[in-house]
């Protein structure tokens, strides 16, 4: 385990949440806190660890209760309402993290806790505000995992601009205070990195080898079908990113494009019918310029005010993308930390 600081100043700032969205994970619950606990049990300052049960419809929840009654009240349990989807659960679980340093990964035992303190140590040695894991060693199936995400991370870079190897992995650690200003949904977990840029300075993320396991238990919950969403979804990061302050210029450049045209359209029909007494009526001409100049029109108020509307939505301290069920979550205080004497 690679060495923290330990003044006051930095158990202050090293506070640690991990995060674990699970969905139908029932078999990898206990090995997965044995796994973290022993790990994380010589981290020199207060952990937590937020288990999110993404409305599982097996026994996960049970599993993560009896862990929690096991280990004890730093590990939390998390239990929406129904299935919402991986982001969903993981902003569930980044909402009720309060640690300083906030690390994320996922519950089937492929990622290893093991190459969190280093993660750590990284984001605070060299000043970042993210370390993005990077599976270098990939454990999955070639044609139905590795070639899918190939693909994926490729159109990512590319679109986006930030330049990691590997987008799909599920481990990282963040900085709390600029995570939080990161509102995830739909299906956006992989765009993390994409997303976080938007808050911070690109320099300030990087990645890090991490391990990486075969499935043992359970089953995979991702196929090829992945890509084609994936690419979707890309859309609106792109939008998002280049756009999101000021989405009148992505509507209106190419509004005003269809607006010029109808206008040399109509402009063109006009000097027809004044200067040359032609019947310009029942020309095809007429219907392709008057329609030009209503998208213009629509492109220019229409696709603006929705646009408005969904950042207005997602942004909001009150819109949640998740329902948490009544009592799922209980208050806890300093006392729930797990902390190790230094």
């Amino acid at each position: 385990m690679n060495e923290l600081p330990r003044s006051p100043e930095a158990a202050a700032g090293l506070s640690l949440s991990l995060v674990v969205p699970m969905y139908n994970e029932e078999e990898n619950v206990p090995p997965l806190l044995e796994r973290v606990h022993e790990v994380l049990g010589d981290y020199p300052y207060p952990w937590e660890i937020v288990l999110v049960d993404d409305g599982s419809a097996d026994a996960t929840n049970e599993r993560m209760q009896e862990q929690r009654e096991r280990f004890g009240r730093h590990v939390r349990v998390l239990t929406l309402q129904r299935n919402f989807g991986q982001t969903a659960a993981m902003q569930a679980g980044i909402d009720c993290a309060r640690g300083s340093v906030v690390a994320l990964m996922d519950g089937d035992l492929q990622n290893d806790p093991a190459d969190i303190p280093a993660m750590v140590s990284r984001l605070i040695d060299e000043d970042l505000d993210m370390v993005a894991g990077w599976r270098k060693n990939r454990q999955d199936d070639f044609w139905r995992r590795k070639i899918p995400s190939r693909i994926a991370n490729k159109l990512i870079r590319s679109i986006t601009g930030v330049n990691l190897h590997d987008y799909g992995c599920s481990l990282k650690v963040f900085r709390a205070h600029v995570l939080k200003g990161v509102r995830l949904y739909g299906e956006m977990h992989r765009f993390i990195p994409a997303w976080f840029a938007t808050q911070t300075a690109p320099r300030r993320i990087r990645e890090h080898v991490v391990q990486h396991h075969a499935r043992s238990r359970g089953t995979s919950k991702y196929g090829i079908s992945r890509t084609f969403r994936v690419i979707l979804d890309l859309l609106s990061v792109y939008f998002f990113m280049r756009f999101k302050a000021r989405p009148g210029h992505f509507f209106g450049s190419i509004g005003l494009v269809f607006g010029g045209l109808g206008a040399l359209i109509l402009g063109y029909l006009f000097v027809l019918k004044v200067f040359m007494g032609m019947d310009i009526g029942t020309r095809p001409l007429m219907f392709v310029g008057v329609m030009c100049v209503l998208v213009s029109v629509q492109l220019l108020t229409t696709g603006v005010l929705s646009e408005l509307m969904a950042r207005t939505y997602f942004e909001s301290g009150e819109a949640r993308s998740y329902v948490v069920r009544m009592g799922a979550l209980e208050e806890v205080g300093e006392a729930d930390w797990y902390r190790r004497d230094v």
